[in-house]
């Protein structure tokens, strides 16, 4: 990716949390945190990954909302960057934070499980 991209998807990123978070006001929108921006190298695509608090109706719910106020959101960016072409906007879920939080689970349960049989031969 080019530097110019990787700053626009900086400062995309930066915009994009404050539109969300103040400019839209669809109920189904729910605490959505803008993870990443990455821009293609024409800067014709930007993929915005995205988490969400909350469960997965949430979670769809978000998307449907973002999905119905891209138009919107695409315009507030053109006003806020100056770029010749504002690029399409791609909402995707940042899967690396469910991932990251599987992993801890999983650590913490093998933790505890290697726990449990030491105290168990304690006790004889």
């Amino acid at each position: 990716m080019s530097h110019r991209a990787n700053r626009v998807g900086e400062q995309m990123k930066k915009e994009l949390s404050d539109i969300i978070g103040r400019k839209i006001k669809d109920p189904r929108i729910g605490f959505v945190t803008v993870t990443d921006v990455q821009v293609s190298g024409d800067l014709q695509q930007a993929k915005v990954f995205i988490s969400v608090l909350g469960d997965d109706e949430q979670k769809e719910n978000t998307l449907k909302g973002l999905a119905k106020a891209k138009g919107f959101i695409r315009t507030e960016i053109g006003h806020r960057i100056r770029l010749r072409k504002t690029p399409e906007i791609i909402f995707e879920w940042d899967e690396s934070i469910d991932y990251g939080n599987r992993i801890e689970t999983l650590l913490h349960q093998l933790h505890s499980d290697d726990d449990k049989p030491l105290q168990n031969h304690e006790e004889e």
